[in-house]
């Protein structure tokens, strides 16, 4: 199964900060923001989930929720949440396969060493459980006003 725009998203079933297992289906008739990100308590997914975390009342507005999935163990999760006060949840993708589900597992190269990892990247998925838009290889600085844009002018 491939990830396309206008495509169903493919549904999965991960264990959440929350301690529950979550499907992507248990939120069709809401629109989702499902960001997945590298490591928790590392720069740029700190300044991604605050940014997450600032305008999630502005999400929550358009009937939007918001969802980030890392490989990361629930309990680094919860320290994360609760270090950053993050109103969403955290999904445990333990064997990354959701991450290659969505296409995001990626070689990567960081100072000539070459390892397997998450590319930064977000899906909103529509009301009716579509991919509506997609951002790959995702620079943090602006991104999450991007997307609440593009859910405003698009999906409220």
């Amino acid at each position: 199964m491939t990830v396309d725009v206008g495509k169903q998203a493919p549904d999965f079933e991960l264990l959440a900060s929350n301690g529950e297992k979550v499907k992507l289906s248990d939120f069709k008739g809401k629109n989702v923001v499902l960001y997945f990100y590298p490591k928790d308590m590392t720069p740029g997914c700190t300044t991604q989930a605050c940014d997450f975390r600032d305008y999630h009342g502005d999400f929550s507005q358009l009937d939007c929720v918001i969802i980030g999935v890392s490989p990361d163990p629930i309990e680094k999760h919860e320290k994360f949440i609760d270090k950053y006060n993050l109103p969403f949840l955290l999904l445990f993708d333990e064997n990354t396969r959701v991450s290659e589900l969505y296409e995001v597992w990626k070689l990567k190269k960081n100072f000539g060493k070459e390892y397997m990892g998450i590319e930064r990247s977000t899906f909103v998925i529509d009301k009716e459980g579509k991919i509506a838009k997609e951002w790959r290889k995702v620079k943090v600085k602006g991104h999450v006003e991007e997307a609440l844009q593009y859910v405003k002018e698009n999906l409220a």
